[in-house]
């Protein structure tokens, strides 16, 4: 059995020391991570504080330790990527801004978590965010290092209700068919990445619908104490917790403006995933389909890419072209009476005649000081 999933026995023959694990709750906003951080937190685990504060946009609250949200910010800021990036190659500029530093950093914290944890009596840890994709093997890493075993719990939602979800509570800044295209890369590099973990993926509607089904099958993939020993207490809350009503945004891909080539590659992404929501699911034959998907993902994205190069070519010249310095009139008396003809008129004056009235005028200027 590898050495970070046993219990250690002390040196002298104390009791060994409980498991500890960290569940990274990963996919993509709007997909049900705050409802399953949630659930978790009413099992037991624990969730480091302080947590990011519950809005309208999600008023059960987020489930985001606001720590890790302030980290993720600076480290997509620096690589200039954002959350619901679409760019295949922005994995790559994320992995370079994770240097030694930041492992330090993230490290000091995360044991001081398990340390807060076990004071409440608690070994398991909830590391929610939807934008820990981007950097799941840091913390896979991270937690490796703190000699805690990790394993990711994926939340899936079909694509068209996440875009249509994204429209209504983020505002219109980002089209149909770039929030579409961010699912697939996010949702696609995601299963990738936890490929070689522990894991476990949960459609939201079915969690919604029937949570304890779901649960038992979670608690038994990921081998979680707090979901197999639930009290009847822990049972009781995740009960009031969790609302049908939480899926507020029901919809198809009517009223969505998405080309059809990227909506088919949304829907055979989704029905992919889906095959691992149970362990059979886990086959060569479903990671070979996914592989195969991420690449034509990436083909389609490149080749969208230069399709569009004139419009990237504008824009980087509008960036660097400064704006145009507002003309003023003069400030001579001589000069505000030339201002008041018309550039029109002015035009028609051969070049030479100009220069010679130029020149008288600044000649009567000298004069009139």
């Amino acid at each position: 059995m590898p050495h970070d999933e046993r219990a250690v026995a002390g040196a002298s023959g104390e009791q060994p020391t409980p498991v500890r694990s960290m569940v990274v709750v990963a996919g993509s906003g709007r997909s049900g991570t705050s409802t399953m951080a949630g659930v978790l937190r009413q099992l037991g685990l624990y969730v480091p504080q302080p947590e990011v504060v519950a809005d309208s946009t999600n008023p059960l609250g987020f489930g985001e330790p606001q720590w890790v949200v302030d980290l993720h910010n600076a480290l997509l800021s620096r690589a200039h990527v954002h959350a619901s990036d679409a760019r295949p190659a922005a994995w790559h500029l994320v992995d370079q801004t994770v240097s030694d530093a930041i492992r330090w950093h993230l490290d000091r914290w995360l044991v001081a978590q398990f340390r807060d944890a076990l004071e409440a009596d608690v070994t398991e840890l909830v590391v929610k965010d939807p934008r820990v994709s981007w950097f799941l093997p840091t913390w896979i890493g991270a937690a490796h290092r703190a000699n805690a075993r990790a394993c990711t719990l994926t939340m899936l939602r079909p694509p068209a209700e996440v875009v249509a979800s994204k429209s209504t509570y983020y505002g219109g800044r980002m089209a149909d068919s770039n929030r579409t295209a961010a699912w697939i890369n996010m949702m696609l590099h995601t299963e990738y990445m936890t490929r070689d973990t522990t894991r476990s993926f949960v459609r939201y509607h079915d969690l919604l619908d029937d949570w304890t089904t779901v649960l038992y099958r979670v608690g038994q993939q990921l081998g979680l104490q707090g979901i197999e020993n639930a009290t009847t207490d822990n049972i009781r809350r995740v009960h009031q917790f969790v609302d049908p009503g939480l899926r507020r945004v029901t919809t198809g891909w009517d009223g969505i403006e998405v080309p059809e080539g990227l909506r088919e590659l949304a829907e055979e992404t989704w029905e992919e995933l889906g095959a691992l929501v149970t362990t059979e699911g886990e086959t060569d034959l479903v990671h070979k389909r996914l592989d195969d998907l991420r690449a034509a993902y990436t083909e389609l994205y490149e080749g969208a890419e230069l399709l569009a190069m004139s419009s990237v070519i504008a824009a980087r010249r509008r960036t660097r072209q400064q704006p145009p310095r507002p003309l003023e009139p003069p400030a001579g008396r001589l000069d505000k009476v030339a201002w008041l003809v018309p550039h029109s008129v002015r035009a028609r004056i051969p070049a030479r005649l100009r220069t010679k009235a130029r020149a008288s005028v600044i000649r009567l200027r000298r004069g009139l000081r």
